[in-house]
């Protein structure tokens, strides 16, 4: 589980934030009206590069008690990439959610190692289904089973945990392996480019 402290934002500017190493946030969820926070900068970036946007965290709010959220966007200055503002989704563990939820490749597939081949992912994340402390961080995918250049992975064949549902097309391919080129292939490719 991830815990970040966050202060009721007292300052209107973002920029008072930003000055004190605090980033601006909003959380908001459930009904209820949107409260305004400030989170310490240098605690948010450990938490979200652990978290991410796919696992719960324990939002612990000085003054008020503690509510179990998500980090749902953030929004990040273009020259510096640095995080200027948060948005925190505050969940119910009896509800169930809609969240997209990363994939982590591992493996190695024989078309790829054996035969020459070129890995082609077409997904990064799927979407999700499930209630709040189902909720995984990500949906590992084996590689292995891509032995031949005939093989796919598919939406639909996702071993997934228990209490998860995929809101996406079971047909949608996530990740095959072409074929490498012929040199009949290669040779028409290097005379299209002179």
């Amino acid at each position: 589980m991830y815990t970040l402290s966050a202060t009721p934002r007292t300052t209107k500017r973002a920029k008072d934030e930003l000055s004190k190493l605090r980033i601006p946030a909003v959380l908001y969820g459930q009904g209820g009206p949107a409260t305004g926070l400030s989170l310490p900068k240098s605690e948010f970036v450990r938490v979200f590069a652990a978290a991410g946007s796919s696992s719960l965290v324990d939002v612990v709010i000085e003054g008020a008690s503690t509510v179990k959220a998500i980090i749902k966007a953030t929004q990040v200055n273009p020259r510096s990439m640095d995080v200027i503002h948060v948005d925190l989704h505050q969940v119910r563990m009896d509800q169930m959610m809609t969240v997209e939820v990363a994939l982590k490749f591992v493996g190695e597939s024989a078309a790829v190692k054996v035969h020459g081949g070129t890995l082609v992912k077409s997904l990064d994340e799927v979407t999700v289904r499930c209630l709040p402390a189902d909720l995984p961080h990500a949906i590992e995918i084996d590689l292995s089973k891509l032995a031949s250049f005939e093989d796919s992975i598919t939406v639909g064949s996702l071993t997934l945990p228990k209490g998860v549902e995929i809101d996406e097309d079971a047909s949608i391919t996530i990740a095959k392996v072409s074929a490498p080129l012929t040199e009949e292939q290669l040779k028409l490719l290097e005379q299209s480019s002179i």
